[in-house]
């Protein structure tokens, strides 16, 4: 099973994707991991990437995708993946399509987790930190126990800077500009399932492995 996640920030993909990697006994390969391996292992790819987040700039699709090949030349990938937060733009999805094209493979599908601008501002505002532990909580979906306490250490909850209204809207505006072309890229190859992010996370799980089972078959 091979996969593509996509979602906007507060629609749940993070937690909608380690239920599916369970479930089909596939790798959660995010961009975030690999950045992260490759600066950890001292790879030249990864020295390059460090540089460019050093700097504060994101780093170029073709370190990314380098990256990406050399993810899926491990053999955990063998059964199949699941990309969170990859491809980012057409350019990226053309390289991963020719690369499993290559090796005889294509995506079996690309999830799309929709949800309102509205609901996704307030999510995203309604987010809560430990300043201690750093567990996550929502004042909307997944309240704590006790109102500004952290139900697993008891340290204070506190909103990031980035979580209020004003930036959640810009951030959840900018990736609704930037994602738009590849939502229209992957509908034109027909594996776009769009799933309706606005519920129960059991039942937004139920949808997208009813997509995927019917995929396997």
């Amino acid at each position: 099973m091979r996969l593509v996640i996509i979602g906007p920030p507060g629609s749940g993909k993070g937690t909608q994707a380690k239920l599916i990697c369970k479930r089909f006994d596939i790798p959660h390969i995010s961009t975030g991991d690999m950045f992260r391996e490759n600066i950890s292992d001292g790879s030249e790819v990864g020295k390059v990437a460090e540089k460019y987040i050093n700097q504060g700039l994101l780093v170029t699709d073709d370190i990314v995708n380098r990256m990406v090949k050399e993810r899926l030349s491990h053999p955990d990938t063998v059964k199949g993946f699941l990309f969170d937060g990859y491809p980012r733009n057409v350019d990226q999805a053309e390289m991963l399509k020719l690369f499993l094209a290559d090796q005889g493979n294509n995506l079996n599908a690309v999830i799309n987790l929709e949800i309102s601008r509205e609901k996704l501002i307030s999510r995203l505002a309604g987010r809560r930190i430990c300043s201690n532990c750093g567990a996550s909580f929502n004042v909307i979906t997944n309240p704590p126990k006790t109102e500004g306490i952290c139900d697993c250490c008891c340290g204070n909850l506190i909103q990031r800077q980035d979580d209020n209204v004003e930036v959640a809207a810009k951030r959840v505006d900018v990736y609704m500009k930037e994602t738009r072309p590849l939502i229209d890229y992957y509908r034109s190859l027909l594996i776009l399932h769009v799933v309706d992010a606005d519920g129960p996370i059991e039942k937004i799980f139920h949808d997208i492995c009813k997509i995927l089972e019917c995929e396997v078959e």
